[in-house]
């Protein structure tokens, strides 16, 4: 095996103080009166989430299981349909009550989603370390990273990279690489033996992991997170994303993505995976459990390797993030259920078993169990290594409600089949991001 299992003792503990952004600034004053008795009345909870991620079916059906009178209907739709069309359905006259929301965009500029303030002090959420919340919060200058709470997780995510261990041996790859320059070479090694390097897919953008994971390496951490959080003043244009965006046309000058990979989709891309077409895919650990069942022990997780050996890791990582309706009128109970996922034995199990991904909320709950040696043991453990080495960055797709479909998409499928180079791509995002946020 390519990597020992590690211990995920406090695993969640270390993750859930690891996320970015300001400190808490509090609830808002004049907070509405909120209850969190849950209802005796028959309740039915409308859910619109992402396709390809069952976690809210298993959690619903337990949460009706233990409270029978609140029952759940859930849509679903892709990543890129749902960040683009969530205003337009949070402005509907019938809103989901709660909804998969990468980006908060202009949704609490225009009213749209719920202030969750009053529920944070109901509830005693001010238990929870305040960096697990901040990338959640948003200020009166619509910056976020502080001000008020208006997204919470349905768990907590980290990326990193997945190794095909059978194959990986095949292409004479016997270690994990210490540093981007390793990773580079080992890519060689599996082409030479006639192994595909990489399994990636980029017609819905998915390449983004693999895309930002290299910029995460070189460009100021902060930086990125400021124009994440889109700070006034703040730019993409910045010489570490340009060196990590020239990465990966030197990987694509290589032959490392597939030849195909702007028709690949997500679903393809795990899929291939899954079935052994490559050594290499960049992912995060919500696909954990998925690769398990197909590739057993073949399969391990490792966080990308710094461009310097010896280096701290960086990786994305965030709130599988949900926002309730402002026009909800079954707040209180949308409030009840998202405490219970943070609260509830059963669902922090759940969380832990349907995604890798750690359950958050306060650190003091009881941790899930997880089989020894595991994958899900490996992406836990690699999630503590990057709070312990305070390396979680959001992901860039999330910045603005528009940039990833507008600009990431277009410009990565340019970027991986070599026909604009690092500072292309820069200047192409840094532009479409100033059309959004006019600042």
């Amino acid at each position: 095996m390519l990597i020992a299992g590690a211990a995920a003792a406090a695993v969640a503990l270390v993750l859930a103080g690891c996320a970015p952004g300001s400190a808490n600034t509090g609830p808002a004053k004049g907070a509405t009166k909120v209850s969190t008795q849950l209802t005796s009345k028959k309740v039915n909870l409308t859910i619109a989430d992402e396709t390809g991620f069952p976690l809210t079916d298993d959690l619903t059906k337990e949460f009706t299981k233990q409270h029978p009178n609140v029952t759940f209907t859930i849509t679903r739709d892709t990543f890129q349909n749902l960040t683009a069309n969530a205003p337009k359905l949070l402005a509907s006259s019938t809103p989901p009550d709660l909804i998969r929301l990468p980006t908060l965009g202009d949704t609490v500029k225009d009213g749209l989603v719920a202030n969750l303030d009053p529920y944070f002090t109901a509830y005693g959420w001010d238990k929870w370390p305040a960096a697990q919340l901040a990338p959640l919060r948003m200020n009166a200058d619509g910056v976020r990273g502080s001000g008020s709470l208006y997204q919470l997780g349905l768990g907590y995510s980290v990326t990193g990279i997945f190794v095909n261990t059978k194959l990986a041996q095949k292409a004479g790859i016997t270690s994990i690489p210490k540093t981007l320059d390793e990773l580079g070479a080992d890519f060689a090694k599996a082409k030479a033996a006639g192994v595909a390097p990489l399994v990636e897919g980029d017609k819905d953008g998915v390449v983004n992991f693999t895309v930002q994971a290299a910029m995460n390496q070189y460009v100021d951490k902060q930086q990125f997170l400021d124009w994440m959080f889109t700070k006034p003043g703040a730019t993409y244009n910045q010489p570490g994303i340009v060196k990590g965006a020239d990465l990966i046309r030197k990987w694509a000058d290589a032959g490392y993505f597939p030849s195909d990979i702007n028709a690949v989709d997500y679903f393809t891309f795990v899929s291939n995976f899954q079935d052994g077409k490559g050594v290499y895919t960049f992912n995060g650990n919500w696909e954990a459990a998925n690769y398990a069942k197909k590739l057993g022990k073949d399969v391990q997780f490792f966080l990308v390797p710094p461009a310097k050996e010896g280096g701290d890791h960086v990786a994305m990582g965030a709130a599988n993030s949900f926002s309730a309706a402002a026009k909800s009128k079954n707040l209180d109970t949308v409030a009840y259920f998202l405490n219970w996922v943070h609260t509830n034995a059963k669902a922090r199990q759940i969380v832990v078993d349907v995604t890798g991904a750690a359950p958050g909320g306060d650190p003091g709950e009881a941790q899930p169990k997880v089989e020894k040696g595991s994958i899900t043991e490996q992406v836990l453990a690699a999630a503590a290594q990057i709070g312990k080495e305070n390396g979680q960055v959001d992901f860039m797709a999330n910045t603005t409600a528009g940039i990833y479909a507008g600009a990431i998409i277009p410009e990565s499928q340019l970027l991986v089949t070599s026909k604009i180079g690092g500072q292309d791509f820069v200047d192409k995002v840094q532009s479409f991001y100033q059309q959004e946020v006019k600042k």
